[in-house]
């Protein structure tokens, strides 16, 4: 079935020839990027805190923590992003998350995958972080459950879609402070019954699209705990990587 695959797909580029997601140039492979827009990009790798992932100028330690993670432990115990969204990412992850653009999302488990090998680690499932119906019925498509079975096709990590939900609809987090982000998502997940069933001593993984404050994956985080998860990591294709400001 391997080779079949694999004579199915040269076809198929014969005749559809593949194209950079970022630029529409032509790439040897479907979702690869071409040379200069591979070596633009910014991903993420150590040194960086050791809690949150952010990324430090240089090394400064074993185990270092930035200092939003120090003024306020957070509740994910580890979180990890594959890139930095900046300018020339934002394109990429947007075309995927709104535009249905969804030809390079082998590539990008490929590289959430890399940047995760710590908060993937033993864990037991990945949770996708949920939209609410309404927005799922207008979207169509969770970006997250779509990375999340992906990064699964790479891992083995069974994808548990069904032990947390999106109990009320919230406005969008862009634009908003740190304070208002958490405000926005308080209290917005919970745990269902099947999820209380099968939590209990987990090491879980919450996978996203986009890591800002982090606000988000708290608060899918705390009721994850309180249901009797041991851990609760998060991976994110992409996140904000400016210093936050533990005040705000």
């Amino acid at each position: 079935m391997g080779a079949v695959r694999k004579a199915g797909t040269a076809v198929g580029n014969l005749i559809w020839p593949p194209v950079s997601p970022l630029t529409g140039c032509n790439v040897a492979a479907t979702g690869q990027l071409e040379a200069d827009s591979w070596a633009a990009i910014h991903f993420l790798d150590a040194p960086w805190c050791d809690t949150c992932g952010l990324p430090f100028a240089y090394w400064v330690g074993e185990g270092a923590e930035c200092g939003a993670c120090l003024a306020r432990a957070p509740a994910v115990h580890k979180a990890r992003a594959a890139l930095a969204y900046t300018d020339l990412s934002r394109p990429l992850v947007l075309d995927f998350k709104h535009g249905g653009r969804l030809d390079a999302l082998d590539q990008l488990a490929a590289w959430m995958v890399r940047a995760g090998t710590g908060v993937l680690a033993g864990a037991q499932a990945l949770i996708p972080v949920p939209l609410h119906p309404t927005r799922l019925f207008t979207r169509r498509y969770n970006q997250s459950l779509l990375l999340a079975n992906a990064v699964s096709r790479r891992t083995d990590i069974t994808v548990e879609p069904g032990w947390l939900i999106r109990k009320r609809r919230t406005p969008t987090q862009a634009g908003q402070s740190g304070k208002a982000r958490r405000r926005n998502v308080a209290g917005a997940f919970a745990v269902t019954a099947r999820g209380h069933a099968a939590l209990a001593g987990k090491t879980v993984v919450l996978i996203d699209d986009v890591m800002t404050t982090g606000a988000t994956f708290e608060a899918c985080a705390k009721p994850l705990l309180r249901a009797g998860a041991v851990f609760v990591n998060a991976l994110a294709l992409s996140r904000v990587v400016k210093p936050a400001d533990p005040t705000t």
